[in-house]
Order: C-alpha cells, then sequence, then structure tokens
C-alpha cells in the first residue's frame, strides 16, 4: 500500500513521528480514568452493603462477590481502552473532515510570520559594556549596548540617540577569554560560527565587565536571545524555546511552523474521539456488566457460597436490638388494650348549660341578697286557771308584731345613702329573735297544768245573826 494516504507535501515523517509521540501520552491519563471509576464503584458496594448490617457475613460474601466481579472487568476495560490508542496510532488518517490540510495550514504559518513581524523587538537587555576593537583603531572604550531578540547594538551614550552599530545575532556564539596580565576586567568574545567577521574586518569581538557576576549575567541574556556558548549546544527539544529562537532560517522557521499547525489540529481530533469513546467504553464495559450481574447473578452465586442459614446469622447487637422491640411491642400493645377499655366504659354527660350571669356585668357592687327563712313565734305558757280546765291551745300562728322587717338594701349606684347634707343615716333595727315553732304532732316539754281544787257547794245555812 505505498499510496494509501495523501502527502502533506512537507516533511510528513516528521509530523506523524510527533503526533504518534503525542498518542502515546494519552495512554497514562485514560488508565488513570478506569482506576478512578473502579474506586468510585468500591465505595458505592461499601455504602449499598451497610444496609445489611444486620447480617455480618451475608454483608461480606456480598461485597466479595461483587468486588471480584468488578476487578475482572477492570481489566478488560483497560485492555479495550489501550487497544483505542492503540488504533489511533495505527493509522494517522490526514483526510478527516477536521483535518486542517496543507494548504490551510501554510496560510496560518504565513499569518503567524506576519504576526511576528509585526510585533515589535524585545529588549532582553541595557547596559555599559567595555568593547576592545585594537590598539590600532582606538583601543577599549565604553558603549551603550541594547541586546533585543533579534541584534546587539551599541550607543555612545544612555540616550541612545547616536548609534555607533548593530549587529544581528544569526549563527553567533560566545567564547571566554583570558584576562590579560596587566588587565583587571573580565573578558568574553563573540565570535560567528561561519567564519565570517563580525564588526568590520574582525573575526570576533571582545566586550569586557567590571566583575565576574556581571559576565554570567549577560551571558545568560545572551542565552535568552538565543547566542549559546561555543561548547553548549542544546541537545533537547525543551532546552530551546520556540519563542526565543526567531533568528534561524526563514524557510526552515516556516517549515516547523506549518508542521506546528498540522500537529495541533490532528491531535484535537484524537482528543475529541478519546474524550468520546473512553466513557462510553467504561460504562458499557464496566458499570452497565456490573448492574446486570448484580440483578440476575448474585443471588446464584450467594446460593453456591454455601450454607444459608449461616449466612443469615444475625449479629449479637441486631439480636438485642430485636428483643429490646418486641418487650415494645408488647408493652405498646397493652397499653392500647387498656385505653381501649377506658373508652368504652366511661359514660360522658353532656355539660349544664352556662349560667347567666349577665346582671353581674350591669351591677356589679350590687350584694347577693339572702332571704331568711320566716320563723313562727313559740306559743307562750299559758297561765293556771282555777276552775275550768280550758281545752288544748289554739294553734300557733305567728303573730303579724313578729314578721321580721326587710333587709336594708344598699344604695345603687349615683345614690347616697343620706337623704340631705345634713341628715343622720338610717340604722336598721334588729328584728326580734321568735323561738322556733315545733312542728305538729310533736308534744311539748311544758310541765302539766297543775291540778286546780274543786269548788265545794255546801247548802245554806241559816246565819247566827238570823
Amino acid at each position: 500500500m505505498p499510496h494509501h494516504r495523501t502527502g502533506l507535501f512537507t516533511p510528513d515523517l516528521a509530523f506523524e513521528a510527533i503526533v504518534k509521540k503525542q498518542i502515546i501520552k494519552l495512554k497514562d491519563p485514560c488508565v488513570k480514568c478506569v482506576d478512578l471509576v473502579v474506586t468510585e464503584l468500591a465505595a458505592l458496594i461499601r455504602n449499598c452493603s451497610a444496609k445489611l448490617g444486620s447480617f455480618p457475613r451475608l454483608r461480606e460474601e456480598t461485597e466479595r462477590i461483587v468486588t471480584t466481579y468488578i476487578r475482572e472487568r477492570e481489566s478488560k476495560t483497560k485492555e479495550q481502552v489501550l487497544l483505542l490508542i492503540d488504533i489511533e496510532l495505527s493509522y494517522i488518517n490526514t483526510n478527516h473532515e477536521d483535518f486542517i490540510g496543507f494548504a490551510n495550514a501554510q496560510q496560518r504559518t504565513a499569518a503567524n510570520v506576519n504576526k511576528k513581524r509585526a510585533m515589535p523587538n524585545q529588549v532582553i537587555r541595557r547596559g555599559w559594556l567595555n568593547i576592545n576593537i585594537s590598539i590600532m583603531k582606538g583601543g577599549s572604550k565604553d558603549y551603550w549596548f541594547v541586546l533585543t531578540a533579534e541584534s546587539l547594538s551599541w550607543f555612545k551614550d544612555e540616550e541612545e540617540k547616536e548609534k555607533k552599530y548593530m549587529l544581528p545575532l544569526d549563527n553567533l556564539k560566545l567564547r571566554d577569554v583570558e584576562k590579560g596580565f596587566m588587565s583587571s576586567k573580565h573578558i568574553f568574545a563573540i565570535f560567528n560560527t561561519e567564519q565570517r567577521n563580525v564588526y568590520k574586518d574582525l573575526r570576533q569581538i571582545e566586550l569586557a565587565c567590571d566583575t565576574q557576576e556581571d559576565v554570567d549575567s549577560w551571558k545568560a541574556s545572551f542565552l535568552r536571545a538565543g547566542v549559546y556558548p561555543e561548547k553548549d549546544q542544546p541537545d533537547t527539544e525543551d532546552a530551546v524555546n520556540p519563542g526565543d529562537t526567531v533568528s534561524m532560517d526563514p524557510q526552515l522557521e516556516r517549515q516547523v511552523e506549518t508542521i506546528r499547525n498540522l500537529v495541533g489540529s490532528y491531535m484535537d481530533i484524537v482528543n475529541k474521539s478519546i474524550t468520546d469513546l473512553m466513557p462510553k467504553t467504561i460504562m458499557h464495559i464496566m458499570i452497565n456488566s456490573a448492574k446486570d450481574f448484580i440483578h440476575s447473578e448474585l443471588v446464584a452465586y450467594l446460593y453456591v457460597a454455601g450454607d444459608q442459614s449461616s449466612l443469615m446469622e444475625e449479629s449479637a447487637e441486631q439480636a438485642q436490638r430485636r428483643d429490646e422491640m418486641l418487650r415494645m411491642y408488647h408493652a405498646l400493645k397493652e397499653a392500647l388494650v387498656l385505653i381501649g377499655d377506658i373508652s368504652t366504659n366511661t359514660i360522658t354527660t353532656p355539660l349544664p348549660p352556662p349560667v347567666d350571669d349577665s346582671w353581674l356585668a350591669k351591677n356589679p357592687r350590687a350584694p347577693t341578697r339572702h332571704k331568711r327563712s320566716s320563723v313562727s313565734p313559740p306559743a307562750s305558757r299559758p297561765p293556771a286557771v282555777r276552775g275550768h280546765v280550758p281545752g288544748p291551745p289554739p294553734p300557733l300562728n305567728p303573730s303579724p308584731a313578729f314578721v321580721a322587717p326587710p333587709v336594708p338594701t344598699r344604695p345603687g349606684p349615683g345614690q347616697t345613702a343620706y337623704a340631705g347634707d345634713g341628715a343622720v343615716p338610717h340604722l336598721p333595727s334588729r328584728p326580734a329573735r321568735v323561738p322556733p315553732a315545733l312542728p305538729p304532732g310533736i308534744p311539748s316539754r311544758r310541765p302539766p297544768a297543775a291540778p286546780n281544787r274543786p269548788t265545794v257547794i255546801r247548802p245554806s245555812e241559816p246565819s247566827l245573826l238570823d
């Protein structure tokens, strides 16, 4: 199959190698995702089996069976997930509808290059340096240097108005220079790797600082600008920052930018596919399968596990709790019987009508009148009469003279107890006490009347005077 896909008209081997390297990095996150799902399922099983706490052996056996099944499905799920990654590695589909293609990648590359050119040149460092051109041309002299991402310039002073020279950084490197016998400055040199002149007819220029710390600081600044020491060549791709290496071959830069755009576009497709298939694979192989196992096969595994009576043994705490609940149940049942007897044997009567006390509200100061029962005075003892014995005494009736006087009343509101301002108040008289009368049929305790001596009537005799 020599023509199984369309060429990209660029180093497609580099594109394919980078894409496969990025796809392989997806294996660890996918396996980690499966591990997280298994951990969550194990916690869910423990929470659900807590409802079987009354039967410890049944709970342990259920957890063991379900956990074993989930571990089996975990291995199959991981195999399937790794298979998805291998499928992505097997064929780099550059004909995908979402892939930008070579033409779009070139357009995007051109836009990015123009954008970089339009950006202002970034200044990395400014400072004073001593430049040693030669004795014949004036010797060493201090200048104000400005280092940017693309060039090294020096001026007469800090105002940066009079520029002496601007040196491009393409193909430049640094090297250390031994300090002279009579010199107190620390020196480093800049040279061109293609054996070209750096400044006029000089193959290298020597820059001097007062201290070694300043030299190290300037070397670090040149390193940020893409100028490396002579023996230190970056071997790894991480050592070179793509944003700093702007001084390379323009054609190579365009190819690198094109490959970067192609890799980014294709990895977006792969990430979208893996993100969609990973949850579906885990749900199908692990979660849905575990649900079906619990609903249809768990009971059968429990029957096969051992003696059912031993599985249904209660814990000591549950047995004690059951006994307490039974005692409480019987006590409540007896209480309900007693309450029922009371409700059936009790006779209820309606409440009496309310008392009409409206008259109290009208005259709250009026005292309550108590009627006195009229008592008839006792019969007086008749005098002893000589001669004819009188008959039984007449019936005792109360005399009008002994009727109890009326009870005085308190004057109503708004009235006074005095007839006038100077009148003496009327004092009620005490009624005469009348001894109680005996009811009829009860004999009186009065002593019997003394018998009267009979009168003897003698015949008339002649008087002596006659």
